[in-house]
């Protein structure tokens, strides 16, 4: 991994050693999508993720959640980085923001997790 971002080379290394851990493919796919290039990481505007969600749902974004557009059901929402805009848009919609290591702690089986990116 060539990223000089400390705080991202340690989430790659926690999800790699977690996919192993507790046999969950979906951590070992987030951290194969934020080990590559920034434009691999991807920005998801809150459009896309009420498009692609239903209520309740739990989605990771291995990048960042931008805040264009709008979201009229609560989800909870795992990602690198939050803009500003998109962490009030999710609250206010009654959803939840989680850091990804928050929501491998939640759900260490990856169990219902839709990735976005």
């Amino acid at each position: 991994m060539k990223s000089t971002d400390e705080e991202l080379v340690k989430l790659v290394r926690f999800l790699r050693k977690s996919s192993i851990t507790n046999d969950a493919a979906v951590w070992s796919a987030a951290a194969d999508q934020l080990k590559g290039t920034r434009s691999r990481r991807g920005e998801v505007n809150i459009s896309r993720i009420a498009r692609s969600t239903s209520k309740n749902q739990t989605v990771l974004i291995p990048g960042k959640v931008l805040g264009s557009g709008r979201i009229g059901h609560p989800v909870r929402v795992a990602a690198f980085k939050f803009s500003a805009s998109a962490a009030k848009a999710i609250a206010e919609a009654g959803g939840e923001c989680l850091s990804i290591r928050e929501l491998v702690d939640s759900n260490p089986k990856g169990v219902g997790i839709k990735i976005l990116g």
